[in-house]
């Protein structure tokens, strides 16, 4: 079974492509399911029902949706296997832009959109500048002109990555997005003893257990402070 990485930013458009991509999977006969990842709430595993999709979906709930990623994926790589997919496309929300749930040769994948703003690739942290390849979505809403620059500037936040457009409402580029993701030879069995391409966000603070009371006496732990005083402007 082969398996993929893809995450971005919330409403980037990662189920619809998820979803155009696999229409092409399909078209030749590549089988492939889906496990969601999220935090609070997923409507998503309902649309890849729909479309006849096995999957299965994670709510993180009050934990780091990362660190929930990385303690279960060793199980959904099995659960993959046990379905005898050919290709597993697990999907993660970064939503604090700074998630790394990219594991050393898995292919990654990150979506970004056109919306977003110019200066967003630069404010998305190893997401996007460790993905092996970067979907660029809503393309369609913008002109010319601004995809040529928004797609620069993700270029130089990533220049080793494979860049493309993929329309996630008619599927142009579908196509060939999923031909870049079924170009691997390695089928996984496990991804145990595997490492993380970057280290997840560091906290353990009096707030991660549980604390609520705001004040330097309630904070414990993995604590930085801002420089505030004027000598330092």
């Amino acid at each position: 079974m082969n398996l993929v990485t893809i995450s971005g930013p919330p409403a980037s458009g990662k189920t619809s492509v998820i979803l155009k991509t696999i229409e092409a999977f399909k078209g030749r006969g590549i089988s492939v399911g889906v496990v969601k990842f999220d935090c609070l709430y997923t409507e998503d595993d309902q649309l890849y029902k729909k479309a006849g999709i096995p999957v299965k979906k994670g709510l993180s709930g009050g934990l780091c949706p990362d660190h929930y990623f990385a303690s279960n994926m060793d199980e959904v790589v099995k659960w993959g296997n046990k379905k005898k997919l050919d290709l597993l496309i697990t999907e993660s929300a970064g939503l604090c832009n700074r998630c790394s749930p990219y594991l050393k040769g898995i292919q990654s994948v990150c979506v970004i959109d056109n919306l977003s703003g110019m200066n967003t690739p630069k404010k998305i942290g190893p997401m996007l500048k460790n993905a092996d390849v970067i979907v660029i979505t809503k393309g369609d809403i913008v002109s010319q002109a601004e995809r040529e620059v928004f797609a620069s500037k993700v270029y130089s936040v990533n220049p080793k990555a494979s860049i493309i457009h993929v329309n996630g409402l008619n599927g142009q580029g579908a196509f060939e997005f999923s031909a870049l993701l079924n170009n691997q030879d390695e089928k996984i069995q496990t991804v145990n003893h595997r490492e993380l391409r970057f280290p997840m966000p560091s906290a353990l603070c009096s707030y991660c257990l549980g604390e609520t009371r705001i004040g330097k006496e309630y904070q414990i732990g993995n604590i930085r402070k801002m420089e505030l005083d004027d000598d330092h402007d």
